[in-house]
């Protein structure tokens, strides 16, 4: 998604829990120079430093698809509240996780109860890109393909609602 989100200039929020205690996000994310990153203790990552960078794009209500860990926890008190701060928020369902497997399925039914849409990856992608006209179909496409067997086993691991 962090690939995905360069291509078609999706901006990228990223928080850690407790990086004193619970260690920082893993290098392998790579995350790009322009993200916006903050710790918290909190559980949802809407922080006063979020809620204003967020109010600093264009638009009041946006869409904002979340990917995370701890799908139960930091990933539902965060979709739920941006929910009740007006904006269309999507799980990405095969873009979060929990230490305990059978959370997720739990999580991704309340949150889709609640008015959170629950999609994929690749459905979400697509939906942003709307048209193969565009100029940025091409790499997405192709980043698609690359990524087809790490997302079927994702799917196949985590999308059990």
């Amino acid at each position: 998604m962090l690939k995905a989100s360069a291509i078609l200039n999706v901006p990228v929020y990223a928080t850690t829990q407790n990086t004193a205690r619970l260690g920082p996000i893993c290098s392998e994310l790579s995350l790009p120079p322009s993200a916006f990153q903050a710790d918290k203790t909190a559980f949802s990552m809407m922080i006063p430093a979020l809620q204003s960078a967020l109010d600093d794009t264009q638009g009041t209500s946006k869409q904002i698809a979340i990917v995370g860990i701890e799908s139960h926890i930091c990933v539902t008190q965060t979709a739920l509240d941006l929910l009740k701060m007006g904006h269309h928020v999507y799980v990405l369902a095969d873009g979060v996780s929990s230490c305990n497997e059978g959370e997720v399925g739990i999580a991704l039914r309340r949150l889709a109860h609640a008015g959170v849409t629950i999609t994929t990856s690749e459905s979400w992608l697509y939906e942003c890109m709307r048209d193969a006209k565009i100029p940025e179909f091409k790499q997405i496409a192709a980043l698609v393909k690359e990524t087809k067997e790490t997302t079927r086993e994702a799917v196949q691991t985590l999308c059990k609602m």
